[in-house]
């Protein structure tokens, strides 16, 4: 069966010469994406342990994960966290037999993401399951054993490429804010960042949260002054000229711990904000507003047949394949629409959108075409790209 695969130019003006982007990055610490950290996780041990019992992956969605602040007082020199950060898997898992017990691996993959993720420890945490079998509608379209996985949900991903200048530099502050030499020339640093970055025509903003780590602090002054360095730093290592501002709600006039961002484990999550599957990063790790972008989550999500994980990886790739492949295009778009219980490799339509500043080449088109169809007719590759962590899902 042909499939539907729509090929016409760019339908907006290109990202570069918007007068005002806008881009987010929630880090690694960030409640949301705790939460989809230790969803992903559960999701990807659950699917592996299915291969290994079953031969196959079978139907589940964790993707409901909730992170629910605890409680902590802060100090300078070190305070103490009073209540546990709860963290909550919620989501549907098929449990054909006892071979399996999908409750106690879940818990035990969120407990070994939280430790390999986060430095704070896994004494600040608490994890809780909530997982009951799927319907039985979505389980037998799972087990229908078609040519290619069946959508289980009618839905669409997108995907782009390039990435715009702005795009690139809040990645290149997330990976500096989590590389190790950051970490060691500034312990006070906590894990929990956020970057929203803006473009008004040609200059680049930054303005990014971060929680400081109060036991490597020890007054307002250290606070601050330990600040202007960390935007010092970053301001010189990410390679072209950003306004850099950090922690903007910090009182100037501060006295005590109560006017800084000050955390006993460099997270907000101890005390000030909880976390949901979905709220942050999308399958590129980024928030960008002024694309194309599903809102679906794909943390959680099954690798096979839920189009809301796949067709998001699926088009994300596709486009940074037609970009790097097609001579003379500036800027390739990407969505993918599924219909509910249809082969995933056959979509209802694949609307590719291509621009560039000197017209698109005459044969373009039909190369595109070409481009798309091989990516559908292996879409199933995407599964095992998900599974050995060789794409980024948040």
């Amino acid at each position: 069966m042909p499939r539907h695969i729509v090929v016409t130019p760019l339908s907006r003006l290109p990202i570069e010469q918007l007068a005002v982007e806008l881009c987010e990055h929630k880090g690694v610490g960030h409640p949301d994406t705790i939460a989809d950290t230790v969803c992903e996780a559960a999701s990807r041990e659950l699917s592996l342990a299915y291969r290994k019992t079953y031969g196959h992956i079978l139907h589940h969605n964790l993707d409901k994960g909730l992170v629910v602040a605890g409680r902590s007082e802060p100090r300078f020199g070190g305070g103490i966290c009073l209540e546990p950060i709860k963290v909550i898997v919620c989501g549907r898992a098929t449990n054909q037999s006892s071979a399996l017990d999908v409750r106690g691996l879940v818990e035990a993959a969120a407990q070994r993401a939280l430790e390999r993720n986060l430095r704070c420890g896994l004494g600040h945490f608490k994890v809780l399951t909530e997982i009951r079998e799927g319907s039985a509608d979505l389980r037998e379209v799972f087990a229908r054993g078609a040519r290619a996985p069946l959508a289980n949900d009618t839905s669409f991903g997108c995907g782009y490429a390039p990435y715009s200048r702005l795009e690139q530099v809040v990645l290149t502050l997330s990976r500096l804010l989590k590389a190790p030499e950051f970490r060691s020339a500034f312990p006070a640093a906590g894990d929990d960042f956020k970057i929203l970055g803006h473009r008004v025509n040609g200059d680049l903003h930054a303005t990014i949260a971060l929680a400081f780590v109060d036991r490597h602090v020890e007054s307002v002054s250290a606070y601050f002054a330990t600040k202007r360095a960390i935007r010092d730093y970053l301001a010189d290592q990410v390679g072209v000229p950003v306004a850099i501002r950090i922690n903007t709600l910090d009182d100037l006039a501060a006295t005590n711990e109560q006017g800084v961002y000050l955390t006993v484990t460099g997270l907000s999550a101890e005390m000030g904000d909880d976390g949901q599957v979905g709220r942050g990063n999308r399958v590129n790790g980024l928030i960008t507003p002024n694309r194309s972008m599903s809102l679906e989550a794909a943390a959680g999500k099954n690798p096979t047949s839920h189009v809301g994980k796949v067709y998001n990886v699926l088009a994300m790739l596709m486009a940074k394949d037609l970009y790097e492949r097609l001579d003379g295009v500036d800027e390739v778009s990407i969505t993918l629409l599924s219909a509910i219980g249809e082969p995933t490799d056959q979509p209802q339509v694949a609307a590719i959108e291509i621009g560039s500043r000197h017209g698109v080449p005459s044969d373009v088109n039909r190369k595109a075409e070409a481009a798309a169809d091989e990516w559908l007719a292996r879409i199933e590759t995407i599964t095992d790209l998900i599974l050995g962590e060789r794409v980024t899902l948040y």
